[in-house]
């Protein structure tokens, strides 16, 4: 079987983080959300497609034409007109069966082998708020429609943008029509698809949504169990406490439920909690619920809430606004 990785997007949400690599290269517990999908999909497909567009050499390099068994094929969204678009891109290369993935998200492997049992299958998970995504109306376990981020409460079941297709389904995406932000939406397909063949819903085991920077905490959480994870040629100080530590990381200050990412410096007497730290910073202060991102450069600051962009210098103060 095949599987199809979308991840051609160039994600603003996650701004700053994004401004240096595609979202599907964002780490948690030191490791890419790309990688989380691979490892999980090891032993259930056989080749992977990918979807590439935003800076696609990034992820070319990163991953290769092989990871671990999974043959790895790319393929470019050369214009950014939706998941439906760029699901098309990858027609001539399905055999039949295949199971499609957003590449910024991480789906767990229990979550993959649940969705092939079944022809046509779309993955669905309870939340509390799911009008902040797409959901999913079922009537025992038989998907009806998906209707995107509706205003009234009609269903508690998130869509996750998993499903298990068939070749079926590209010729419904050559008939759609641009939404109203102008694009071509998979899951107007889907709903297209659902009209004349059934549609199982199966219930998520395990699903991280990654739509804001905050999104990598609460999932690098749950994927450490509340271990440290402290990565190669890492040299640590001082206390840390529910992190992850990137590789070649030098931390002489107090890290708490935070990532630090490869090759940065946490220098002594600082404090880093509940925030995210990109590649190859030098950060001497605090940072409270804050974003910073690849090769800033810190010194004697206090940075709370707030994001700070890449290659900025800052020093001396403290930062409550967005540093662009």
């Amino acid at each position: 079987m095949q599987a199809v990785i979308l991840a051609a997007g160039k994600s603003t949400r996650t701004y700053p983080l994004t401004l240096t690599r595609p979202k599907p290269l964002l780490k948690v517990a030191n490791k890419t959300l790309l990688e989380h999908n691979l490892d999980n999909l090891v032993g259930i497909v056989d080749e992977v497609i990918i979807v590439v567009g935003y800076k696609k050499n990034l992820i070319k390099k990163h991953i290769g034409n092989k990871y671990k068994n999974l043959k790895i094929r790319y393929v470019e969204q050369k214009k950014q007109l939706g998941t439906g678009n760029a699901l098309l891109m990858v027609e001539k290369y399905i055999k039949n069966d295949f199971i499609s993935l957003h590449g910024d998200d991480i789906y767990s492997r229990a979550d993959f082998k649940n969705i092939i049992k079944n022809q046509y299958s779309v993955l669905s998970k309870k939340i509390r708020n799911p009008k902040s995504f797409g959901v999913i109306v079922q009537r025992n376990n038989v998907f009806l429609k998906i209707i995107e981020k509706p205003k009234e409460s009609i269903s508690n079941l998130a869509n996750t943008g998993l499903y298990k297709l068939d070749k079926k389904i590209f010729s419904i995406i050559k008939k759609l029509k641009k939404s109203k932000r102008g694009e071509y939406e998979l899951t107007d397909a889907i709903n297209e698809l659902g009209k004349f063949q059934k549609i199982l819903c199966a219930q998520s085991k395990q699903w991280f949504p990654i739509g804001n920077p905050f999104d990598l905490l609460n999932a690098d959480k749950a994927l450490r169990e509340n271990k440290n994870i402290i990565g190669k040629n890492a040299k640590i100080y001082s206390n840390i406490k529910d992190s992850s530590i990137g590789n070649r990381c030098i931390i002489r200050g107090m890290v708490k439920n935070s990532i630090i990412m490869d090759g940065t410096i946490i220098n002594k007497n600082s404090v880093v909690e509940n925030s995210v730290i990109g590649e190859n910073v030098y950060f001497s202060g605090k940072a409270l619920n804050a974003v910073v991102a690849d090769n800033v450069k810190a010194k004697n600051v206090v940075v709370k809430r707030c994001k700070i962009w890449p290659n900025r210098k800052i020093s001396n103060e403290t930062i409550e606004h967005d540093v662009q």
